[in-house]
């Protein structure tokens, strides 16, 4: 085991497969010489070549068109979009193209692409820079969707996702990736990279897509997260002293509604959070299927945490980010609902 960040493990998995399959390349804009802005690709042109880890033009849509040919010819790409906020000029790609070339082909051909892009706020990136776009992906038939939380299922589920012959958006939360913060809006500034690193493998090793994970066990509340938000609701609980069960996704699509549904089946109570608006996000999709497979063991209605319905803001970040105040006041109007 190392110590390792998010950026680290990321890295790491990165080299793994790069060493392991020649079949592996990682591009993008300023992901080949300069690493990537957020350095998530050091060194892996220095190390593998201009051949296997390269510069791309600023043009998403192209990145993925040529993500999609290389996959469609036997390549494993990994191609970064810089912020999630400029993946929409390659949405076509995805949606027509990437999603649906096994369903069109009969299976004659796969499209083993993986997109890497940072997500979510954390560092004052304003509304261009921000974004949680994950419900959006979450709609489109063929494709699976991963956001990890920490550094070791980073690392392995990034693995997983570039050895699957289906495509995966990966979305990385950048206010994790260098380390988790305590849940206070007010300090997660001060306390930015400052926590402990993740024991990590160095080595090559994988996780399941589609499996969830009980962080926290409790007998009260149920709350069902996934990214940055499950560090605030695990120093929320702890805070407030409250015996709530926190489920970690890990994997949007497929979602594992099994060990969501003996979470909520056991507490009776149920909140789902997301860092991204409220309106049509990914815990509608939650709350929806935790009514149909769990309405007779709700003793409340399941309870939503979300960011504003608005772009969002620069000066204001932290009112709109999903906080401890949001998570303790959601906990305690379940709890005597």
């Amino acid at each position: 085991m190392a110590k390792m960040n998010m950026i680290q493990a990321l890295n790491s998995a990165l080299d793994n497969m790069l060493e392991k399959d020649p079949n592996v390349v990682s591009f993008g804009e300023d992901a080949g010489y300069f690493g990537g802005v957020f350095r998530v690709t050091a060194g892996l042109q220095e190390k593998y070549g201009l051949d296997r880890s390269f510069d791309a033009p600023i043009n998403e849509a192209a990145i993925i068109a040529m993500a999609i040919g290389m996959g469609v010819k036997g390549m494993r790409p990994v191609a970064e979009i810089q912020f999630a906020d400029y993946i929409f000029p390659g949405l076509d790609q995805i949606v027509s193209e990437l999603s649906r070339i096994r369903y069109r082909t009969a299976g004659q051909f796969t499209t083993p692409v993986t997109i890497r892009t940072p997500c979510g706020g954390g560092i004052r990136g304003g509304q261009t820079h921000s974004m949680s776009p994950e419900a959006f992906f979450t709609q489109i038939p063929g494709v699976q969707v991963v956001m990890p939380s920490n550094p070791y299922d980073a690392k392995g589920l990034l693995i997983s996702a570039i050895e699957s012959d289906d495509p995966v958006i990966f979305f990385e939360p950048k206010r994790l990736y260098n380390g988790p913060f305590d849940g206070d809006p007010g300090k997660a500034l001060e306390t930015w990279g400052k926590h402990p690193k993740g024991e990590v493998p160095e080595e090559h090793y994988s996780l399941p897509i589609g499996k969830a994970e009980v962080v926290r066990e409790g007998n009260d509340v149920s709350i069902i997260t996934y990214g940055t938000l499950v560090h605030v609701a695990l120093a929320a609980a702890e805070r407030e002293g409250i015996d709530a069960e926190i489920i970690d996704l890990k994997t949007l699509v497929p979602y594992d509604i099994e060990t969501i549904a003996k979470s909520v089946n056991k507490t009776g109570r149920c909140i789902v959070a997301q860092e991204a608006p409220r309106t049509s996000g990914f815990g509608a999709e939650l709350a929806a299927q935790i009514q149909e497979e769990c309405f007779y063991a709700l003793e409340t209605p399941i309870y939503r945490i979300a960011g504003w319905d608005t772009p969002y803001p620069h000066a204001h970040e932290w009112a709109y980010f999903p906080g401890l105040t949001r998570f303790t006041t959601a906990m305690r109007e379940v709890l005597e609902a």
